[in-house]
């Protein structure tokens, strides 16, 4: 790799703290890594303690516990309470099937400051069949009653695809209903499990145009009451969005065996070793690491990223998504409209929406891990 000149760095903004890549449900657009690390691999408590001490001495602010499942691990009271003692602010993300009254009850008491509950539907029957989890979507409804009973505040998280973005004014007024104070509408990123189901995930451009005029609604309708953040597909932009705030510039991302990432999904770039917070210091890993610093600020950049006017603000675009369409982990993300290989996008636009005057869509490849994984 070459040498990148070295640019200020900041201490991050949060800590994305992947307890383990165990879960019960097994959804077809899953962000984890196709090849996922087992229990046995975990790192255990005293090293989680100790990573949210050295988060706290870095500057760190917020910690977000996930997964996998978050609450498949036994010690997560444990790091929670020890989270909110060095001052970290802490947001559990969940599915929540795993959760009942006593348990929240005894996360709040630990210092838990926010629980974001995910839900694959408005429609029960379409959310249990997306989750791959059989009466999931009525155990999401009694917890988010017992999130906001302990005193919790919740933000509902709807991933929307093709096959659900018909149900998106169903799924904003569930939203209200289960008294969220924020609602998360993400469009699913195509890489990882998602990029296996494209083909049965991507939306139409009809679907899209109605989904954005639903959020459009929704916000002038719910303004000063409840927050809704809308995330479009990359594959419909005309500019990349700034993944993770930037790569190593807000967000710092511990995978289940230790392993520390710029962001989420940069274990699939091939010719980077990244350090485990197992042997490194996490400030030496955010500080001096060679991969961290390989795509931070502008200087990495080939055209038509380094003339532009905005690559202060999406800063070059996914690093991983670029890898995943061209083989180039260096290249302008597809997804902009300046890059010579944006015809990739385009060209995966055309055939969803092919796809979707023909006919049902394709099946869904579910992600399956064997229930054995499940036990701590």
């Amino acid at each position: 790799m070459n040498a990148i000149p070295p640019v200020a760095i900041e201490p991050p903004l949060a800590l994305l703290a992947e307890l383990t890549h165990r879960c019960p449900l097994q959804c077809p657009y899953c962000a984890n890594p196709v090849e996922l690390e087992r229990a046995a691999a975990e790192l255990d408590t005293a090293t989680w303690l100790r990573v949210l001490d050295e988060a706290a001495a870095l500057g760190v602010l917020q910690v977000h516990f996930s997964g996998g499942e978050p609450t498949a691990r036994k010690d997560l009271l444990d790091l929670v309470r020890h989270a909110a003692s060095v001052g970290l602010y802490s947001n559990l993300i969940t599915s929540g099937v795993m959760l009942d009254d006593a348990s929240l009850g005894a996360l709040a008491d630990a210092g838990l400051d926010h629980v974001q509950l995910s839900f694959q539907d408005a429609d029960a029957a379409q959310a249990d069949r997306i989750g791959g989890y059989r009466n999931g979507h009525a155990r999401k409804l009694v917890v988010s009653r017992q999130i906001l009973a302990a005193g919790l505040p919740l933000t509902a998280n709807f991933v929307v695809h093709r096959q659900n973005l018909d149900r998106l004014p169903e799924m904003l007024a569930l939203g209200q209903e289960i008294g969220a104070s924020r609602i998360e509408i993400a469009h699913v990123q195509y890489y990882g499990w998602g990029l296996v189901n494209r083909d049965a995930l991507m939306p139409s451009r009809a679907q899209l145009e109605q989904a954005n005029a639903a959020v459009a609604q929704a916000r002038i309708d719910l303004r000063g009451r409840i927050t809704v953040d809308y995330v479009v597909p990359d594959y419909y932009a005309a500019r990349p969005k700034a993944c993770m705030g930037g790569w190593a510039q807000r967000v710092i991302n511990i995978t289940p065996s230790g392993q520390a990432l710029p962001c989420h999904a940069a274990e699939t770039l091939p010719g980077f070793d990244f350090p485990s917070v197992r042997t490194t210091s996490l400030g030496a890993i955010w500080r001096e690491d060679a991969g961290f610093a390989r795509f931070r600020g502008t200087a990495w950049m080939p055209e038509p990223c380094q003339s532009c006017d905005q690559r202060e603000i999406d800063w070059g675009g996914c690093r991983c998504q670029a890898f995943a369409l061209t083989g180039d982990a260096g290249a302008t993300d597809p997804a902009c409209a300046l890059s010579p290989d944006h015809f990739m996008m385009a060209d995966a636009v055309a055939a969803a929406n092919a796809r979707a005057a023909e006919g049902p869509a394709p099946d869904l490849v579910y992600r399956r891990i064997r229930t054995a994984s499940l036990v701590t």
